[in-house]
């Protein structure tokens, strides 16, 4: 798969979901929320500098991966910026990534043993902030002001998700309700895991004090609530369009 020569139409099509989850889980990557994400434990901060700086300098890469070097590890993420979304191409790099990683004697890893448990640390994952509107139109602007935050690629509509330019922050995006629910907090947390991860990371909340709320739409995603009430919500890539 390393070799494979991705032509620029395959290039820029978009995979389905199960596509995109196959053609990586294999190789210690996993598909979260449209893009590809793994880990690599280096131990110091040099070694994870120099196998991010081997990554970045394969061709190809601008306008696909992303870097967060750590003092004892490298987060990788893929994903074709220009259409925000998983390609033929992300495929081909993470392939190449690891290959490249394998070449420092370590392994790109998702932080899911077979088990599918997570360990002692965590799987890879993506974090968003949903917020419960009556108008979202009226409250979008403070948000993208107060957080400094942007429009999505081609998504620039009245209640349309915002992102964080620099991407640090979690992205935000807006639950439409048709009256107010003083039931429940306005701003709830979307924690998207990895597919085999999802029920570990559930039981552990669980553990925790934690209540199921709701799970009609599993494996897509859980509603979990502390005991106050506060609610999060568990998602996969599994149960949704293709």
């Amino acid at each position: 798969m390393g070799g494979m020569d991705v032509g620029s139409h395959d290039a820029i099509t978009r995979l389905s979901r199960p596509e995109a989850s196959a053609a990586v889980t294999g190789i210690g990557w996993r598909y979260v929320l449209g893009e590809f994400r793994t880990e690599v434990l280096t131990g110091s901060l040099p070694l994870a500098a120099d196998v991010a700086g081997r990554a970045a300098a394969l061709p190809h890469a601008e306008g696909h991966l992303r870097l967060d070097v750590r003092s004892d590890r490298l987060v990788l993420s893929l994903q074709t910026a220009a259409i925000g979304w998983v390609t033929a191409r992300d495929v081909e790099l993470a392939h190449r990534i690891s290959e490249v990683v394998g070449e420092f004697r370590l392994t790109t890893q998702s932080g899911v043993d077979d088990s599918g448990d997570s360990g002692s640390g965590r799987s890879v994952q993506v974090l968003e902030i949903g917020i419960d509107a009556l108008d979202a139109a009226a409250i979008r602007p403070f948000w993208r002001a107060v957080l400094g935050y942007a429009d999505e690629p081609g998504k620039s509509g009245p209640a349309d998700p915002l992102i964080d330019p620099v991407g640090q922050g979690p992205a935000i995006w807006f639950q439409q309700m048709d009256a107010p629910r003083p039931q429940r907090n306005r701003i709830h947390f979307d924690i998207s895991v990895p597919h085999d991860e999802a029920h570990q990371r559930i039981a552990a909340t669980i553990e925790a004090g934690g209540k199921l709320v709701y799970d009609a739409e599993a494996p897509a995603f859980w509603v979990l609530a502390d005991p106050e009430g506060n609610e999060a919500c568990i998602t996969t890539w599994q149960g949704r369009d293709g």
